[in-house]
């Protein structure tokens, strides 16, 4: 297949519009958007799914924008779909691939640029709106378990808010690293499920201090979590934070911190060059894809909604009490 030379696809999109999910005065709208234009580095691609995820609903408070250079009006962070056109310098990928991907932002639309080297070929067998899932919460969770926390084979580790998008893979990158699985999930309803997604032990929020020591605690609750794992942490653990739904402040007694010799951290992905990014992607596109691709770890889809009922789907998303991902789908 020839690729499109970068003036070719300039040509050809120019005069194109399309239609993507707008945020504005706090409320989501569908509504037309000129098409972008791919630099020298970039995809230009036919989103076929896009997920949804808590930094959305956060952009549509007005309390996370999108990274310098992007679109401030325009929400989403991953997406799936086929490559239209490339940029000069891009190598990796050809009109016809398909694709997954990290993005600052603009992913939830009917095209989408995305950086050659933040993107992953979708294993053939995958579905587009598991691929539309995949990205950020596994980048966001395997960074977090092995470049974070170190997680090793053998260790014990806590997952809060196990069912989400983010813990329901952090639950399955730790079982498939040898570790045992530790799964906070307030719906009891949820238990079976997270469960069978590798957890050892599936436990209300509360029960947590009882089934530790911990090596490791993922923390996406926020506060209230941080507060109740502090005292169940092994010598040497590590807290890493990456979501702060129940609060940002924890008072923290640190004689026991000294004591258990332990460590709290906090990551972000969004904010990222696209070199610390294409780290992690990378790291995944070799760890992860092909567990992917076999079958071994899945994106539980919990919802879909065609791309032009975003709103409807921001709204499920809030209501909480899901397995896995709220995806947008054309």
């Amino acid at each position: 297949m020839v690729l499109l030379a970068a003036d070719m696809v300039r040509d050809v999109i120019r005069v194109v519009r399309m239609r993507a999910v707008v945020i504005s005065d706090g409320a989501v709208f569908w509504e037309e958007r000129p098409s972008p234009v791919p630099g020298p580095d970039e995809l230009l691609v036919r989103v076929e799914a896009a997920g949804v995820n808590r930094a959305d609903l956060l952009q549509r408070a007005g309390r996370y924008p999108p990274p310098p250079g992007l679109p401030t009006d325009q929400p989403g962070m991953e997406c799936a779909g086929v490559v239209e056109g490339v940029g000069h310098r891009v190598t990796a990928f050809a009109p016809g691939d398909r694709v997954m991907a990290l993005l600052g932002g603009a992913a939830q639309a009917e095209l989408a640029l995305v950086h050659e080297r933040l993107a992953l070929a979708v294993p053939s067998a995958l579905p587009m709106a598991e691929a539309g899932g995949f990205p950020e919460v596994f980048c966001t969770a395997y960074d977090a378990l092995f470049t974070q926390a170190h997680l090793g084979a053998g260790e014990r580790v806590l997952i809060s808010g196990a069912a989400g998008g983010v813990g329901s893979a952090a639950v399955q990158l730790a079982h498939a690293a040898g570790a045992h699985v530790v799964a906070s999930v307030r719906s009891v309803s949820r238990h079976p499920a997270v469960r069978s997604l590798g957890a050892d032990k599936v436990v209300e929020p509360d029960q947590t201090q009882d089934h530790g020591p911990y090596d490791v605690s993922l923390e996406l609750v926020g506060a209230s979590g941080v507060a109740a794992v502090l005292p169940a942490l092994a010598i040497g653990g590590r807290v890493v934070v990456i979501g702060v739904g129940s609060g940002a402040k924890v008072e923290v007694n640190l004689l026991a911190l000294m004591g258990r010799r332990s460590t709290i951290g906090g990551s972000t992905l969004r904010s990222r060059t696209v070199e610390e990014k294409s780290a992690v992607a990378g790291a995944v596109e070799e760890h992860v894809v092909t567990l992917l691709g076999s079958g071994t770890v899945v994106v539980p889809v919990a919802e879909r909604f065609p791309l032009a009922r975003a709103a409807e789907a921001y709204d499920r998303f809030a209501a909480g009490d899901k397995l896995g991902k709220i995806v947008l789908v054309n």
